[in-house]
């Protein structure tokens, strides 16, 4: 957003220098990119000229000698070539000494032998504008002699200000000159738009034109006003000046005045021919898909039936809130304006711009989400320009076509509140003032302020920590917050037990050697697909994302597995041959499908409905397994991720159970995969992947893993823990090899003899399988090791002996027996 100061100036002036001026914006929220400067350099030797004579040169066609009243005791000869130059004009005149725009100082000069003594000065030499065939004449009055610094800006400071999207009303002058004086407390001028014209024009609005809008949702209100008798024509020099020095190109009178009141107010508006706007009709509505239009940079444009276009009975006529279109451009010939204030939905404007590659200075602001009352604030102020500068008469009646209008917010601002979020006291009636000054109604009863919103700040400012904001930085937070921090009310900082558990399972899988991503929160639609999930599976259920950065990153994730594989597949096609990585991170449900191994509870923030946004710790790995990693069986098959998830089950002290899967993930080998449980409860899968899955990301063996932590984290005893002597008193330790049917899982063999044990077996752990001839047909041997201890003495061979028998009696029960 480009601010000419001398705009900015005549609304609001506290006397500071351009570059105070933009650190005291910076410092209070608005930010300032640079301070430049446009026209001359600054400087005098500018000044309004009357034209008392002109006669031809003597010695050639195009040259004129005038006489000019400078201001002096005597009349000034310059020579001009214009030939538009006539007597009695007031024109802006540079004398000798004066620094040109180009940087080239004025001095007095023969042109074919007739000495010139200063220089009558164009558009185009004044950078005003493109008009270099002939002089620029000032309209109205004004004393010879005066500086033309008084009637516009000759040399002009430019602030360049980076408007965040939350204050569009900032794209407006006025919107930054409210922010000085609400800084500076300088006098503000009254709002440009409170001086609406009476009408003076014949009949009604509504008898010369028609508005309808079939898409009330996009187009929350849409006014508009005609004006008759309009005099199309150059604008006058003052307006030109602002519309340069604020970025945009002078046209006419008629299209400059709805620049102008853009730029000073915020709210874009169009206007139409309407003579040449077919049935004198507008149609606001969807577009048909092919639907064509030239729009006014001449550029053909085709639209989908997501983009809001307006009609006539011609067809479109016009791009809602980005662009208009050639066929009601206002020309010459223009006699009779139409004038569109609307107002529509940010986001398709959004949409729409970017679909189509157009973005314009109205779009820019209508994206940010305008107030629908703002329009006729626009109304107002373009119809005093219509009238004043072309020479209009206003059609009596205003078309306001408006569905329901949000209303003004009104919120409660408590003083003890302020000083509680700012650290620093602010009295309610400073509050009320700096509330005032921004804008804001307040009402005061004792320190209960009551604040009305303004609409221009509507999106903003929705409840009261927003207002404290507010006052606080108009406050000089920079230079009047105090030193010492709030008061926290307790311990602050840290982290709390669930984070020391996560950082803890983060940090064990880096040590098992795994390597830590971070992954887009988004995925394709088509992952689903790939990874073979059923038509019922809640994984498929993905959330669209209503504004994605691409088609392939439209849904949010329901899985970690997918970006593990994509950076799998990076990964290996770059020659890193061994991969092994994991992700901590949150995958996105819709509420009640948590999918598989997803249980009850959050942890770590609030969850939004309709989504919730469980925590998982998700590992993949593939390629040949590095020499440290089980040098026997290199490859990362089943067992080599299991190991991963043991130890990490062994950090947080959890005791891991895994079992076949009843159902097992349509992404892993049927064979060669497990359910992961807590206490009989599922937290997870783990296993390879299917050849076709791992085909489609270009791997070959792969396995993986994705686990809750949220149970997992609350099944951990870490941080609660009881302590028993475990160096007083040894333990014993005996391997036994049991031999049992092959259909029976290790661990139900282990809970088995656990049982059996009884509470002098502390721990039994299967470290060896066999199968084979010496064990028969059907039959399977597995060796444990078996931990005997008391605490309160040293067991004898006695003991042990008699919790060995019991085990072999249990075996005996489920079809084992002790190998001899």
């Amino acid at each position: 957003m480009r601010v000419p100061l001398h705009w900015l100036r005549a609304y609001s002036d506290p006397g500071w220098d351009a570059e105070h001026l933009a650190e005291r914006l910076a410092m209070t929220g608005t930010e300032v990119e640079r301070v430049t400067e446009i026209g001359a350099p600054a400087g005098g030797g500018y000044v309004v000229g009357r034209v008392d004579s002109v006669e031809d040169h003597p010695d050639a066609d195009k040259l004129r000698i005038c006489e000019v009243d400078a201001g002096d005791d005597k009349l000034r000869r310059i020579v001009c070539g214009a030939p538009n130059v006539a007597a009695g004009q007031l024109v802006p005149v540079a004398l000798p000494g004066a620094v040109l725009p180009g940087g080239q100082k004025l001095k007095k000069a023969k042109l074919r032998g007739v000495e010139s003594d200063g220089m009558i000065l164009s558009e185009s030499e004044m950078e005003l504008g493109e008009e270099s065939d002939g002089i620029a004449v000032i309209d109205g009055e004004a004393e010879p002699g005066t500086p033309l610094s008084e009637i516009f800006p000759v040399s002009e400071n430019v602030l360049e200000l980076e408007i965040t999207s939350n204050r569009p009303d900032c794209l407006g002058v006025w919107g930054v000159a409210r922010e000085v004086h609400a800084i500076s407390d300088a006098e503000l001028s009254p709002a440009p738009w409170e001086d609406d014209p009476k009408p003076t024009g014949k009949g009604k609005a509504e008898d010369l034109a028609s508005i309808e809008v079939k898409v009330p949702e996009l187009c929350p209100r849409f006014t508009a006003r005609v004006f008759t008798d309009v005099e199309v024509g150059p604008s006058p020099l003052w307006l030109k000046a602002r519309l340069i020095a604020a970025g945009q190109r002078p046209i006419n009178n008629v299209v400059d005045i709805t620049n102008y009141a853009m730029l000073a107010i915020a709210q874009p508006m169009h206007a139409y021919d309407l003579d040449q706007v077919a049935g004198a009709k507008l149609v606001v509505d969807t577009a048909s898909n092919g639907d064509k239009l030239t729009t006014l940079d001449g550029v053909e444009r085709s639209f989908d039936s997501d983009a809001v276009l307006i009609y006539d009975e011609s067809g479109p006529t016009g791009i809602a809130g980005i662009m208009g279109g050639a066929s009601s451009e206002v020309s010459e010939q223009t006699k009779t304006v139409l004038l569109e204030v609307a107002n529509w939905d940010g986001v398709n404007i959004l949409r729409t711009s970017r679909k189509l590659g157009l973005r314009s200075e109205a779009s820019a602001r209508f994206e940010k989400q305008l107030h629908p009352e703002l329009a006729l604030r626009g109304q107002a102020l373009a119809s005093k320009l219509m009238v004043e500068l072309t020479g209009a008469k206003l059609v009596p009646g205003t078309i306001d076509v408006a569905g329901e209008i949000p209303p003004l917010h009104q919120i409660e601002l408590r003083a003890a509140r302020i000083e509680a979020l700012l650290g620093m006291p602010v009295s309610a009636e400073k509050a009320a003032a700096d509330l005032e000054r921004l804008g804001f109604a307040v009402k005061r009863k004792g320190d209960l302020l009551t604040v009305t919103v303004p609409p221009e700040r509507h999106y903003d400012v929705s409840r009261e920590a927003d207002l404290i904001e507010e006052v606080g930085r108009v406050n000089d937070l920079d230079k009047n917050l105090p030193s010492t921090l709030p008061s926290t009310g307790g311990h602050a900082g840290g982290l709390d037990r669930a984070q020391r558990l996560l950082r803890r399972a983060e940090d064990e899988l880096r040590d098992a050697g795994l390597y830590e991503i971070v992954t887009w929160s988004f995925n394709a639609p088509d992952l689903a697909e790939r990874l073979r999930l059923g038509a019922q599976d809640p994984r498929r259920a993905g959330i669209e994302i209503s504004n994605p950065l691409s088609a392939e990153q439209s849904v949010l994730r329901t899985t970690l597995l997918g970006g593990l594989l994509d950076a799998a597949r990076l990964n290996l096609s770059r020659g890193n041959e061994s991969v092994r990585l994991f992700e901590s991170g949150h995958v996105y449900l819709r509420d009640g499908e948590r999918g598989p191994g997803a249980l009850g509870g959050e942890y770590l923030g609030k969850v939004p409905a309709p989504a919730v946004e469980p925590h998982r710790l998700a590992a993949l790995l593939t390629g040949p397994a590095p020499a440290s990693w089980r040098e026997s069986d290199p490859e990362p098959d089943y067992f080599v991720a299991k190991a991963v998830v043991e130890a990490l089950g062994a950090s947080l002290g959890v005791p891991l159970d895994f079992e076949p899967p009843a159902d097992p993930q349509p992404f892993l080998h049927p064979g060669r995969s497990a359910v992961v449980s807590v206490e009989g409860a599922p937290i997870g899968w783990l296993g390879e992947l299917h050849p076709l899955v791992a085909r489609g990301w270009d791997l070959t063996l792969a396995s993986a893993f994705e686990l809750d932590a949220a149970p997992l984290i609350a099944a951990s005893p870490v941080g609660v823990e009881t302590y028993e002597d475990v160096t007083t008193y040894p333990a014993v330790l005996q391997d036994i090899a049991a031999v049992v049917p092959a259909d029976l899982s290790a661990a139900d063999l282990r809970a088995s003899v656990l049982e059996a044990g009884g509470e002098l077996l502390r721990d039994a752990r299967v470290f060896d399988r066999y199968e084979g001839e010496q064990v028969g047909e059907g039959k399977v041997s597995l060796a444990l090791r078996l931990e005997f201890r008391a605490g309160d003495r040293t067991l004898t061979d006695a003991e042990v002996a008699e919790q060995r028998a019991a085990i072999a009696a249990a075996l005996e029960k489920i079809g084992g027996g002790l190998r001899e």
